[in-house]
């Protein structure tokens, strides 16, 4: 889910950076700090909704405060006509704007098949658009933007965010394999958000060398400090539903593992609290009514800010039964940490869920696909007081610790800065 970006105080710029030979200082797109400019490439940009959406929004426009010149170049997934389906005909125009200081380019598709937006104009534009850069910074799983830059072929730098494998599509993950090889062959990072994700990746195992564990981090006050309209909303759920209230957060897609919670609902007490949308919805519904616990969701959507952090200030827990490694990392997580919810996660193999929210510490983790287990420990939480607590504690302080904005784009500052001296 998005939040705002947050202006934190005290932020202040790095000192400036050897740029590469190619650039001057008199060149219009270095900033004033002598940082040079860097586009991201990202799939889609907010207000689409999505872990990636949201951490390339949080770290562009964190490295707008630090002085860098920032760009963002993405599909348009934003239908001019609301009622249209996402489908193989599915057409967009381009679009620009600036966002807090990031120029964000939004290039037309004319389908999308497959979950492969077609966009005939692609490779064109973002050659103009990378022609005088320092730095591209690549965001995958990409497909759409994997080929623009193979048709391209540029020499500016490239450094690769690999949020997780391509894992359910398997004909589309061959497919794309010597693709993926070459870019990874040419790029000179590779960055993971954890330390056990890459155990279990074919695809970045070869590349170990080049591999940098970078953890996300996001704005954490609006969670850490809610303001009083988050309370008065989080009052208002509160009379509508009888408690407890657990909350689920992600789109409603298979490797969510919503149908679990849904399951374990039937062997706990109170509401669930659905938050997101997606193609697995009829599917769910229909679940829950055969399983005659759906009095018992609230089906919520796409919540808006305010009532996303009311949830998890009135939730006794975070159900995040997420089943495959495509769900590599968890942002959601992070949030309800960060509101001193405890969270309940699944021991997902090679995959960082697990060890975003730490078993004992922020929470407990349970095996994966096991409504039991999940109905179990929400049990063992709504019985204890006390070890709530201690869970709220442990999540928030480890939320603050390892996962806060400016830690990462001071990490991510500094990265730049070491590797963009290597080709000065």
């Amino acid at each position: 889910m998005g939040v705002p970006s947050i202006q934190h105080k005290n932020e202040s710029s790095c000192s400036a950076i050897q740029l590469p030979s190619h650039r001057t200082a008199d060149d219009p797109l270095v900033c004033a700090h002598g940082k040079p400019s860097v586009v991201h490439l990202g799939k889609y940009y907010h207000p689409s909704l999505g872990g990636i959406e949201s951490h390339v929004r949080d770290l562009s426009r964190g490295l707008v405060r630090q002085g860098y010149s920032m760009k963002v170049v993405c599909v348009n997934d934003q239908s001019s006509d609301p009622c249209r389906p996402f489908g193989i005909i599915s057409r967009t125009t381009d679009a620009r704007n600036e966002d807090d200081g990031v120029s964000v380019l939004r290039i037309g598709r004319i389908a999308n098949v497959m979950r492969l937006d077609i966009c005939p104009r692609l490779s064109s534009k973002l050659r103009r658009e990378i022609q005088d850069c320092d730095l591209i910074h690549l965001h995958l799983p990409n497909p759409t933007m994997m080929i623009a830059l193979a048709t391209i072929r540029p020499k500016t730098p490239i450094v690769v965010t690999w949020h997780s494998d391509i894992v359910r599509q398997r004909v589309a993950a061959r497919l794309l394999q010597p693709l993926e090889t070459w870019l990874l062959r040419t790029c000179r990072q590779i960055w993971v958000s954890n330390p056990r994700y890459s155990n279990g990746s074919r695809s970045l195992q070869p590349f170990a060398d080049k591999l940098k564990v970078v953890p996300f981090g996001m704005p954490l006050e609006p969670f850490l400090s809610p303001s009083s309209e988050v309370y008065q909303r989080a009052e208002q759920l509160r009379q509508n539903w009888p408690g407890p209230v657990w909350l689920a957060v992600g789109r409603l897609v298979y490797y969510k593992g919503t149908h679990v919670a849904i399951k374990a609902l039937s062997q706990v007490p109170g509401t669930l609290a659905i938050v997101g949308a997606g193609p697995k919805e009829d599917e769910l519904r229909s679940l829950a009514a055969k399983l005659g616990v759906q009095r018992r969701i609230a089906w919520i959507g796409n919540a808006d800010d305010v009532t996303l952090q009311a949830l998890y200030h009135l939730a006794t827990a975070l159900w995040f039964p997420s089943i495959a490694r495509s769900e590599a990392f968890g942002l959601a997580q992070v949030e309800a940490m960060a509101s001193g919810c405890p969270v309940i996660n699944c021991e997902i193999k090679d995959s960082g869920v697990p060890w975003v929210s730490l078993d004992g510490i922020s929470g407990l983790t349970i095996r994966i696909e096991s409504p039991d287990q999940l109905a179990a420990a929400a049990n063992r939480l709504y019985d204890s007081s006390q070890l709530r607590a201690e869970f709220a504690q442990g999540a928030k302080q480890r939320a603050a610790k390892l996962f806060n904005l400016p830690d990462m784009i001071s990490r991510i500052d500094r990265e730049y800065e070491t590797l963009l001296a290597q080709f000065s």
